[in-house]
């Protein structure tokens, strides 16, 4: 216990010391640190940091942006908002990458090919960054997160342009290709994201764009010049190389799987309604009631949000908000002649989106699929059973 508070005394004295020298050694060396993925949606896209490393000081710190502020008043409800400040951390090198490495993290790392002047910019940077009145910044996770960061303040401390120059096996992407890179087809972190993201993210990435995600960092910089002829970095190498397991995904209980139960067993139901010509209300109740309430949830994204992500949402196609509140027409058996038509608009929707989806408006979800055909053809059997039936 002694000892853990001996190695905590330390390490804090030494970053009040660092904050406090602000000279580097000719010796100092600058460089980008990135870690790679990691189990959970949170740590899915990597992380990217800088790292000023003085020996002839005795100073070995990690500079990093996106640290929640978990102080922040009303921190969820802004978290959801999309009006939430992050932080720029600061950390002790070892005490850094241990973590990383407990977690099982690829680090790598990147010298930059800096000049004394230069160093010290970055280092005068990132400590008035680190002053608790400039600590927090808006986050946005494409285009202003931990990773654009050491883009833009890299060209901002070094003295010379900086060419991003194209790695020879560049191909564009979109937005959402570029995470779904991370985040698996037929996982529920993809499922979700790809509910609640626009068609706005359908859209190219330019190759500075690319660089929000973390990985990409390394790729650009690794390819990046100075002065026409100089890179940027003049040494790489890994740290840590992330030990390989065996994937935990259980396929049973992914998306695809679980959703594509539920679109079977609508039709099982409406295939026996149609048998028997009734008319299974709990089960279009639920439908309605499901797709209304997630209609309503990406209208909030989309308009009562700062999220720059959530706008133009064509999900909005098949959730329908609409369906909440005429949701008791569903209780009755005989029905007003407006709602056929309703109905049938739902089904043109449903058209629509497949269109989008085909012209690449938008890119829906894969696991989505099974579902839309299997509310097609609910929605097809309800008019044509009320169309059996005296319309009021």
């Amino acid at each position: 216990m002694r000892l853990k508070l001996l190695v905590l005394l330390t390490l804090f004295f030494n970053l009040k010391s660092f904050a406090q020298q602000l000279q580097l050694s000719p010796s100092a060396e600058v460089s980008i640190l990135t870690l790679g993925s990691g189990e959970s949606l949170n740590d899915a896209f990597g992380h990217n940091a800088f790292r000023i490393n003085d020996r002839t000081l005795g100073a070995d710190i990690v500079f990093g942006y996106g640290e929640y502020d978990f102080e922040a008043p009303n921190f969820y409800l802004k978290f959801a908002q999309g009006k939430l400040n992050y932080l720029i951390s600061k950390n002790g090198y070892n005490e850094f990458k241990n973590h990383y490495i407990r977690n099982n993290r690829t680090i790598t790392e990147q010298v930059l090919n800096f000049s004394p002047e230069e160093k010290q910019k970055l280092l005068d940077y990132l400590v008035n960054n680190y002053k608790p009145e400039n600590r927090r910044y808006l986050y946005d996770f494409f285009y202003d997160n931990c990773a654009t960061r050491i883009r833009d303040v890299t060209a901002t401390v070094s003295n010379n342009k900086i060419a991003f120059n194209l790695p020879k096996d560049f191909k564009p992407k979109t937005f959402r290709q570029l995470i779904h890179e991370h985040v698996g087809l037929n996982t529920w972190g993809s499922f979700g994201i790809d509910i609640a993201l626009g068609s706005v993210i359908d859209i190219e990435a330019s190759a500075s764009q690319h660089m929000f995600l973390p990985k990409y960092i390394t790729v650009f910089m690794g390819n990046a010049k100075v002065n026409g002829t100089d890179n940027i970095v003049k040494e790489s190498s890994v740290i840590f190389e992330k030990k390989e397991n065996k994937s935990s995904l259980n396929f049973i209980l992914s998306p695809l799987v679980i959703v594509g139960l539920i679109s079977i067993f609508i039709l099982f139901i409406t295939y026996k309604d149609y048998k028997k010509n009734v008319r299974s209300k709990w089960l279009d109740i639920t439908l309605f009631l499901i797709t209304g309430l997630t209609g309503i949830l990406l209208l909030l994204l989309w308009f009562a949000t700062d999220h720059t992500a959530t706008g133009y949402n064509y999900n909005l196609l098949w959730a329908f908000p609409l369906n909440i509140f005429i949701i008791s027409q569903l209780f009755k058996n005989t029905v007003k002649i407006w709602f056929k038509g309703y109905l049938k608009l739902l089904v043109i929707m449903l058209c629509l989106m497949t269109l989008h989806w085909f012209i690449g408006v938008q890119v829906f979800s894969i696991v989505l699929i099974p579902l839309i055909i299997a509310i097609a053809i609910r929605y097809s059997y309800i008019i044509k059973f009320f169309n059996k039936n005296n319309l009021t």
